[in-house]
């Protein structure tokens, strides 16, 4: 991993980096940071607490405190990935803002509802990326009244997207945390491509403090369970969606139509196409 960093006021703001492998890795946000994250290259998965965003070249995310983690994704022959990331420190922001009226203030129209979001990426945003990538190489033509002035720029910009309430409500909700229950987590993933140990890391525990804990709400193992739910995912799927077998394997996370359909048997006692063909036979 190769890292370019360009500081504000002490501190890591500007980042761009570059990795050239495949990494599966925690990203925890801490208390007092938020961050704005752009791919330029490649593509990755990044999960939350209740969110699994898939970001391809030129899209974007919007993260605050909380748990995260992140997987780079192949492309075609290529491992690479690289992407810009703007951090917002609230020491900085509090400094910039000292004199001055914020725009970062906390609203009732647009609470907090989630700690990640995808952002809907417009020209304009395009534009400042363009703008600051080459910086990075040029660090000369710098100065610290022109980094507080791309700071600023891009937070207006942010919070003129009107049509997202997920990023208004991170925005004007930059350091508050929004704290999912266990249960909410386990829910929200139960069709996710996590492993047991990233799903652990997502709720806060350890793996085996988070095996005792699911153990203790589900009485079931994290496995067990989650091919349950997945099963009867597949099942409310097969007679409500005229979607194909093999769409619903995959998108209910079974790695092979064969592992999903001797679940089923197991399950309901007969095949995913005789258990739609009885449903529409009725």
């Amino acid at each position: 991993m190769e890292v370019k960093t360009i500081n504000l006021l002490g501190r890591p703001v500007f980042n761009l980096v570059t990795i050239q492998d495949i990494v599966h890795m925690p990203t925890p946000m801490p208390e007092d940071e938020a961050a704005f994250v752009y791919v330029l290259e490649g593509e990755c998965i990044s999960y939350s607490e209740v969110e699994e965003i898939n970001i391809r070249t030129n899209q974007a995310v919007l993260a605050k405190c909380g748990n995260s983690t992140f997987r780079t994704l192949k492309v075609g022959n290529s491992s690479k990935y690289c992407a810009l990331t703007v951090k917002f420190h609230k020491d900085i922001l509090e400094e910039l803002y000292e004199n001055s009226s914020t725009p970062l203030i906390p609203s009732k129209e647009h609470p907090l509802l989630v700690n990640y979001t995808k952002l809907e990426v417009n020209k304009i945003i395009n534009q400042y990326i363009n703008g600051l990538v080459p910086y990075f190489e040029n660090t000369s033509f710098l100065s610290e009244d022109l980094l507080v002035l791309k700071l600023k720029e891009l937070i207006v910009l942010l919070l003129q997207t009107k049509n997202a309430p997920k990023v208004l409500g991170i925005m004007n909700n930059l350091y508050e945390k929004k704290v999912f229950k266990f249960k909410e987590i386990i829910k929200s993933h139960i069709c996710s491509s996590l492993n047991i140990s990233e799903l652990a890391q997502l709720t806060n525990h350890s793996l085996s403090s988070f095996k005792k804990e699911f153990n203790r709400i589900y009485n079931d193992t994290p496995n067990n369970y989650l091919i349950t739910q997945r099963i009867e995912l597949v099942a409310k799927s097969l007679i409500t969606t005229d979607s194909s077998i093999s769409n619903i394997a995959y998108d209910c996370r079974f790695k092979t139509l064969a592992h999903m359909s001797r679940v089923f048997k197991t399950k309901y006692g007969m095949s995913p196409t005789k258990y739609r063909q009885n449903f529409l036979d009725k």
